[in-house]
């Protein structure tokens, strides 16, 4: 025998179907919730099965994000063999079916069917320290993402109260110039206020700057105030907005500065981060997502597998006499750890920061490839030097 149970895990509960061996169903499906008596539950049917094939059953189910991470621990407290099915491949499997039918329970049945189809390899679950890192790197990135449409709504009041605001200091967005905004909010309240003494207010909201430097930013906000096409501002409204964006920017700032320290330090803590960032181009956030999302090397026992994780390998399509001359990357592993390969690409590329990836990319442009497509064609060479120097333990050498 060979006995598998099928998990369709969703958010609080999971459909379970068994199979003892292939088309040979062990009772009937049902559902148990993702709390303490609702897993005990599962793990007394586990029992059963033990019993009934006189073999440990083996368990698969779908990676589905946070939903089934009640699960997980459970069953390796327990010493469980369990499968975790990246989703694309559990959704071309259901596809073998002329049957179109979407049921929770038919899902489960798909995930047997799977097991018995394909050679899957058991799921090594990365190391607490590699998920604490994986966990921050991916909330700064989230982190991020909405900093930046925060930025976008707040330039957008900007446009319509003190446009010429934005010429004044040399990054917009440093804490001296949200704060000199917050206490300046239109070109009027500038006029209304002698310069020695916005000089006054900006030396005193701290910072490293010197009198003098902010005495010359009062005269050019004083010179853009002057310019400002609005000097009555005719919305509330808009007044309201800046002042909140304002407080809302500072906010992420602070979250975003204090993500960053977490995520250094901790990644200082792993013997693959000076091997990493020895690569020219590589700096300490992509390193540390690299790190985060690779986990350990050994579980790839081949170049080509890590390639096919970060989905840079080349999908195929032949047909008859028939070959595609066009060969799209997958995009079917971690997407997180191939942005991260492309930024240090580009990295890399930049000031020819990496002389080697940069002959390897003036090399495929003269072949005639595209910027992109000579782009990812670095990252494929750049992710064979990475499981190189981590199987080596090894800095790498120019």
């Amino acid at each position: 025998m060979n006995p598998v149970i099928g998990l369709d895990i969703a958010k609080g509960e999971s459909q379970v179907q068994a199979f003892l061996q292939k088309k040979k169903p062990f009772k009937k499906t049902f559902k148990f919730k993702h709390d303490t008596e609702g897993l005990h539950r599962f793990y007394r049917f586990y029992e059963e099965m033990e019993q009934e094939s006189g073999i440990r059953p083996v368990v698969i189910f779908e990676s589905t994000g946070h939903y089934h991470e009640p699960v997980l621990p459970f069953l390796e407290e327990h010493n469980v063999t369990y499968y975790l099915i990246n989703p694309v491949i559990a959704y071309e499997s259901k596809k073998t079916s002329l049957r179109k039918v979407k049921t929770d329970s038919i899902d489960a049945v798909h995930l047997c069917e799977l097991y018995y189809k394909e050679d899957l390899e058991t799921f090594q679950r990365k190391s607490i320290k590699t998920m604490n890192l994986r966990n921050l790197s991916r909330q700064h990135d989230a982190l991020t993402n909405t900093y930046v449409q925060l930025k976008l709504k707040f330039q957008t009041i900007l446009d319509q109260v003190f446009p010429e605001y934005k010429g004044v200091f040399g990054d917009l967005y440093s804490p001296i110039s949200l704060k000199t905004l917050l206490e300046y909010p239109t070109s009027n309240d500038v006029l209304l206020c002698e310069a020695e003494d916005i000089a006054e207010a900006m030396f005193e909201m701290g910072g490293r700057r010197s009198y003098a430097w902010c005495l010359n930013k009062a005269f050019k906000l004083k010179e853009a105030a002057v310019r400002n096409p609005f000097k009555k501002n005719l919305y509330h409204s808009h007044l309201i907005s800046s002042e909140m964006y304002i407080h809302m920017l500072l906010q992420y700032q602070e979250h975003l500065s204090k993500l960053e320290r977490e995520i250094d330090a901790l990644a200082k803590e792993f013997e693959e981060y000076e091997v990493i960032r020895s690569i020219p181009g590589i700096g300490g956030k992509i390193t540390a997502t690299i790190i985060s999302e690779i986990g350990e090397i050994d579980q790839f026992n081949h170049p080509k597998k890590l390639v096919a994780y970060a989905s840079i390998d080349p999908s195929i399509y032949q047909s008859g006499k028939f070959t595609a001359n066009i060969a799209r990357i997958t995009k079917r592993g971690s997407n997180r750890l191939r942005q991260a390969l492309y930024k240090a690409v580009q990295c890399g590329l930049t000031s020819n920061r990496n002389p080697i990836l940069k002959t390897f990319y003036d090399k495929k442009r003269e072949e005639g490839k595209p910027h992109k497509v000579a782009v990812i064609a670095c990252a494929n060479k750049l992710i064979h030097w990475i499981y190189a120097i981590l199987k080596r333990k090894e800095a790498f050498k120019i």
